[in-house]
């Protein structure tokens, strides 16, 4: 179980999946109480804490400019004890690392393709993603799980009459694939992740719409039948966890 071939070789997921197998993914919502909505995405090993809190008002720049409606943005963080080795906190160095500037900026990114800005009024959507456990696809696990706290933000939002419109477009998630030893896999974990050749990490909604789709190879080229493998593999395993997000919300 688990084994593919590549010509005379035999190779072996480290946890045994096939290569279009996605790890288990479990929500367990409303873990932390005094956010508007939130919920502990569990990818595998991978293990986010996404909530999302309210600021009645918007950044300076939108009141400047005169911008109507909201404003949807991010903030992410992985904890000390998240990985192997303890990880320092960024706040202790006195500024942010350029990979958890990219992140927290492609989360904000994503989750305001899921707003309808006008209809969310004159407020802050604030997304704190924050890692317990990494074990690859941080990213994507902090996306999908974004969306499942601000959808159930929106429900208390509109429950409390504070919200007279539903801004929600449509469900968003990511999900990650990879070329590793010449064959594409689907969501990578971290031993799988560390000796891809080819990285790639797809963002979408659940109309089939792009939103972000980042490919790099790691000192490594790959051709455009790879990059449509990689494209077919990860819109296949979003399905997915567009119904796992729908079952987390009811």
């Amino acid at each position: 179980m688990g084994e593919f071939t590549i010509g005379q070789l035999v190779f072996l997921r480290s946890d045994g999946r096939q290569p279009d197998q996605l790890r288990p993914v479990r929500f367990q919502n409303n873990i932390a109480p005094y956010a508007a909505g939130s919920t502990l995405i569990e990818w595998g090993n991978t293990r986010v804490i996404c909530a999302v809190t309210v600021e009645e008002a918007v950044p300076k720049w939108m009141r400047d400019q005169n911008v109507p409606g909201g404003w949807v943005t991010a903030e992410y963080s992985m904890l000390p004890y998240s990985t192997v080795e303890r990880k320092p906190r960024e706040v202790t160095r006195g500024k942010l690392e350029g990979r958890t500037q990219e992140i927290q900026r492609l989360i904000g990114r994503a989750m305001r393709a899921a707003v309808d800005l006008q209809k969310l009024g004159p407020r802050t959507l604030w997304v704190d993603c924050d890692v317990l456990q990494a074990d690859g696809g941080t990213r994507t696990a902090a996306i999908t799980g974004s969306y499942v706290a601000l959808a159930l933000a929106v429900r208390n939002l509109l429950a409390a009459g504070k919200l007279t419109e539903n801004p929600l477009l449509q469900p968003v998630a990511a999900m990650s694939v990879g070329l590793v030893h010449g064959r594409v896999l689907l969501d990578l974990c971290y031993t799988e992740d560390v000796e891809a050749s080819v990285d790639f990490v797809l963002v979408m909604n659940a109309a089939g719409e792009l939103i972000e789709v980042h490919a790099s190879g790691e000192q490594a080229t790959f051709t455009d039948a790879h990059l449509s493998e990689l494209i077919a593999l990860g819109k296949r395993g979003i399905q997915e966890i567009f119904a796992a997000q729908k079952a987390a919300l009811g």
